[in-house]
Formats: structure tokens, sequence, C-alpha cells
């Protein structure tokens, strides 16, 4: 959580951030700025003081959302600079940021860096800072030490934002059960009214417009993946592909807030109709691993705990795992979960296994998500819920949804 930023900042010796770029689809800058529509910004955090807010000046009421100490770009006009650097771009930009950076009050000590920005430019930028200011020097964070690590445990605002994504996230769900289901069938295709099969495309549309009018964003897409497709994991689905009845679909989705805020994490797998004997057999196993492992969470350890028990659990029914061969293909051959929140993708990860701060806590976020992959043999089968810790350190699912496989067309 933001309070621990300090206490993390001392113990890896860090005096200050720099967190660059937009307010929007930019998570370390969201994560101080919330809602605001920023398109350009440079925010200064410095341990015991009130954040600096670098803005331009026609977003001044949006930068002032964030009750931060504000600062506009308009103070620091290019003339100037651009006669020092006799008209060298570049050179009058690092003159810009170098009085920025010391009226803000950096002289001396390690910056860390983070934000999107385009890497080239910025890349130049910091270079020729580090040469202008000699006494302070900027470090990237490879490891994820810091804001990560802070981001990792959520507070009770944050949690209630991820479960309103998860709200509206299981209400599309439902939406495109309700499409599904509603479709005749000829030939075990699903038909339109016009006679054409109804495709994977179509219903991706469906799904942006709903997610769209419920106010959230689809920015990394939705995997809608049938048959062979939907045993490559992240394969997102052949647009073309007609949907028909015993066939497996992957279906995970993924949106975020408007603006590239919180995110959620689902996946379910269906079976129109009816499900082949071997499809029904896998799901089955990934239900009792998926239930095994909930069962199972407890505070304090180390998620990659659960990794090894779901390659335990998968090896002892048949299946090879990835823990067995890294370069696995088929079977059980992705890690179990991971965290959620600004990234769709963050901590703790269920793969850093020799990482002591990658544990559950109150606060924590993290998806379990089991599956098994036979390319070969036509199918794929995901089950994903997304569930934290709460503050009495018993485990929650956001929200509760139905995990059938098998699902009825309505005409019978």
């Amino acid at each position: 959580m933001k309070q621990d930023l300090d206490a993390l900042m001392q113990k890896y010796h860090i005096d200050y951030l720099w967190i660059s770029g937009p307010a929007q689809h930019n998570p370390n800058m969201v994560y101080f700025t919330g809602d605001c529509h920023v398109t350009n910004a440079d925010l200064f955090y410095i341990p015991g003081q009130t954040p600096i807010l670098l803005h331009g000046m026609m977003e001044r009421d949006e930068a002032a959302k964030t009750g931060y100490r504000l600062i506009s770009y308009s103070n620091y006009p290019m003339q100037p600079f651009n006669a020092l650097a006799k008209n060298d771009p570049a050179e009058a930009s690092a003159l810009r940021y170098k009085q920025i950076l010391e009226d803000v009050g950096i002289i001396k000590g390690k910056v860390m860096l983070y934000g999107v920005r385009e890497f080239g430019p910025f890349f130049s930028l910091v270079t020729r800072l580090q040469q202008l200011l000699p006494e302070v020097t900027f470090v990237g964070d490879p490891l994820e030490l810091i804001l990560m690590e802070a981001r990792a445990t959520k507070s009770s605002d944050e949690i209630e934002r991820i479960r309103q994504m998860g709200v509206i996230t299981t209400a599309v769900v439902q939406k495109t059960l309700d499409l599904l289901t509603s479709h005749q069938v000829v030939d075990e295709t699903l038909t339109k009214p016009d006679g054409q099969p109804l495709t994977i495309g179509d219903v991706k549309a469906q799904i942006n417009l709903w997610l769209a009018e419920a106010g959230a964003e689809n920015p990394e897409s939705t995997i809608f993946a049938i048959g062979r497709d939907g045993a490559v994991p992240h394969s997102s689905g052949t647009p073309t592909d007609p949907i028909k009845l015993g066939q497996a679909i992957v279906y995970d989705i993924f949106p975020c807030e408007a603006g590239g805020g919180y995110f959620y994490d689902f996946t379910r797998t269906w079976c129109l109709g009816y499900a082949p004997t071997e499809v029904q057999k896998a799901y089955e196993q990934v239900k009792e691993v998926y239930d095994t492992v909930v069962s199972e969470l407890e505070v304090g350890v180390n998620p990659a705990r659960y990794q090894a028990r779901t390659c335990e659990l998968y090896e002892a029914m048949g299946h090879e795992t990835i823990r067995q061969n890294p370069r696995i293909e088929a079977g059980y051959i992705h890690g179990l979960g991971h965290g959620v929140g600004l990234n769709v993708h963050e901590r703790p990860f269920t793969g850093l296994e020799n990482d002591p701060t990658n544990l559950l806590k109150i606060g924590s976020v993290m998806t379990i998500e089991p599956g098994l992959y036979y390319p070969e043999k036509g199918f794929g089968i995901r089950l994903e819920d997304t569930w934290y810790v709460k503050p009495d350190n018993t485990f929650a699912k956001f929200v509760d949804f139905p995990m059938d496989l098998v699902i009825p067309m309505k005409g019978g």
C-alpha cells in the first residue's frame, strides 16, 4: 500500500521516485493520480512531502483533483532553454528538466524512474541529466522492488474498485451466455437470422460493446477461443471460426476501468449443448484441482507453493506439467495465477518461489486459474476467479459465477 512507500524506499536506499507520462494507461502514474485526465505529466515523490505534479496549463483543473502540489510546465517556457542550447531541442529539454529537478529539491541522491514514455527520447533526456546533475543518480527498478511491492497489497478502496470491475465483468459474461444460447442451431452450428454462422468475431464485437456501455475498457482484448485455439492459452481466437455445439470454448475476459484503472480477470470454459467424454473428464480434473488449491490457501506463504501443489495434483492424474518439462506444450503448461490491480498481471506471482517479499497478505489480490491443454485433441480447459485476502486473514472470491461446463441451448 502507499503507506509502505517510505519504508520501502529506505529499505532499498532510494531518495526520490520520478513517475513520468500520462495519467491514463500508465499504472504507476494512475496509482498516484487516480481518475484524472492528464495527457502528459511528471510526478515526484519525496518521502515526508506531498507529491509534486507537473502538468500542462490546459489540464490544471484535472491535475488539481489529485490534491498534490502542482507546477505548470508553463512556468518553464522553452525559449530561454532553446537559447542556452543554441536551438538543440534535446539539450534544451535536458536544461529545462535540470531546472525543474533543482526547483523541486532533487540536487543530490538516488532517483528511481517509473512510467510510460517514448523510450528513445526519455533515455536521451535521462542520460544528459546524469551529466548535468552529477550528484544525482538515476536508476530503474528491474526487479520491481518498490512500487510493485507497495501495489501488491490493496486498500479497502482498491478492493472495492476491483470488486466493481468483477460485477461488470460477470454481467458481460452472463450476456454472452444469453447471446449464445438464444441462437438457432443448424447442423450443430449456431446460426444467425440471415442464415450465416455465428462466429468468434461476432461474439467478441458484442463483448466490447457491452463493456463500453458499462463504462469499462478492454485494452488487452479478450480470449474467446474454440476448439484447438482454446488449447493455446493466450490464443485470442480466430474471428472467422463458427461456434459449434460440443466444442470447448475458453472465455478469458480481463477488462479494466475506463482510463486504464483497475482490472478484473475471469475465465470459464463452456461446451454448448453437450461435452465429449474426454473434455468432460479433463474439465472435472481442472475443477478438482481448483477446489483443492482454494481449500488450502493460507496467509503468510509464498503463492509459489500453490503452483507446486497444482503440478503435484496434475501429475498424480497422469498429466505432464511445466514442472517436469519447461518447454511443454500439452498438459498443464503455465502458472497457477498472478496478482491483479492496475496491471492485469502483477504481484504476487506464483512463479517467484525464491522471493521473500512475494507473500500472500491482507489486501493481496490473486487469480487462481488451473488449466489443461491438448492441441492435438482440439480442446483446452481453464477455470479462473480472482480472490483476495480479507482483514480477518481469510480468502474470498470477489464475485461468484457458475462453473458449469455444459450450457444447454434454450431450444432444448
